[in-house]
C-alpha cells in the first residue's frame, strides 16, 4: 500500500519559511498572497493487510519519527 503523510506547523506556530515564501510572492508580483504555511510530503510504500492497520501503522511512525506533535501536525493517506 501507499502511504503519504502531509506534515504541517501547527496553527500559530512561527513559520519562517511560510513568511519567506509570502514575503518573495509579493515582491514578484503576487501582493494577494497572504497566510502561507510551508510543509513536507513523505510518501513510501508498506506492507500492511488492509488500510486499517497500515494507518494506524503510519500515524505510529508519525508520532514517533516523522512529526515533532509538540509544534507540528499531519494527515495520513493510504491508498
Amino acid at each position: 500500500m501507499k502511504a503519504t503523510v502531509h506534515v504541517f506547523l501547527k496553527p500559530g506556530v512561527l513559520d519562517v519559511q511560510g513568511k519567506a515564501v509570502e514575503q518573495a510572492l509579493h515582491g514578484l508580483g503576487w501582493p494577494d498572497v497572504a497566510h502561507v504555511r510551508v510543509g513536507r510530503t513523505i510518501e513510501f510504500e508498506l506492507a500492511a493487510k488492509d488500510a486499517a492497520t497500515a494507518e494506524a501503522e503510519v500515524k505510529a511512525m508519525c508520532d514517533k519519527l516523522l512529526a515533532n506533535t509538540v509544534i507540528e501536525s499531519y494527515r495520513v493517506e493510504v491508498a
